[in-house]
């Protein structure tokens, strides 16, 4: 295996090492937005790879999927993660701007966005792309971190001399949003993450 994607892995294992040492299972949190999300079917969704700790989890699980990521430099790390455990042909990974989704409407049955909405600047516009490429049986599952989450995110950043940056909205902010445009919304709870599930009108 080649010098880099074990490098990669050594990372890997560390972060989730720090994140443990503060009392955050990162398996842990991501089964529970899994197993919350199900049935999980059709084509699938995930906006936000980042260093493809949820892709890795959805591809453990024997799903084939379309990723997603603004950033380039962030999703070569994901593919060096799904790399290392012979994942990487299940995801089709795009670099995409979340408030310009290039795919057609009715494109996905699932969607998923996860730790991704503190960081988007313009969410609504976001969540406005999502409902379009959504199918009308399919779902959106969003989940970020809680108050307790994002203590733990501050201490692991602070690790490394960091500072986690995050902007102005929440979840709550998209959840009441999405039910003012008439969707339905289902809430969960986590040890450190929040999750809803999103749910077009039936007819």
């Amino acid at each position: 295996m080649e010098s880099k994607v074990l490098e990669n892995h050594e990372r890997y294992l560390e972060r989730k090492a720090l994140y443990l040492k503060f009392g955050f299972d990162v398996d842990k949190e991501r089964k529970c937005i899994l197993d919350n999300a199900k049935p999980i079917f059709g084509n699938i969704l995930e906006v936000g790879t980042g260093k493809g700790h949820f892709a890795l989890v959805l591809a453990k699980e024997g799903y084939k999927f379309t990723s997603v990521d603004i950033s380039i430099e962030e999703q070569e790390i994901a593919k060096l993660n799904l790399r290392y455990f012979e994942f990487e042909e299940s995801v089709n990974f795009k670099i995409e701007n979340a408030e310009h989704l290039s795919f057609e409407e009715n494109s996905f049955d699932i969607i998923f966005s996860v730790n991704t909405l503190h960081h988007f600047k313009t969410p609504f516009k976001v969540m406005d792309e999502f409902s379009r490429v959504l199918t009308s049986r399919g779902k959106i599952i969003l989940s970020d971190f809680n108050e307790r989450g994002f203590k733990i995110i501050d201490k692991v950043h602070a690790e490394h001399g960091g500072i986690h940056e995050k902007g102005g909205f929440g979840l709550c902010d998209i959840e009441t949003y999405l039910k003012e445009k008439g969707l339905k919304i289902d809430k969960y709870e986590g040890k450190f993450q929040e999750i809803i599930t999103v749910h077009k009108p039936t007819a």
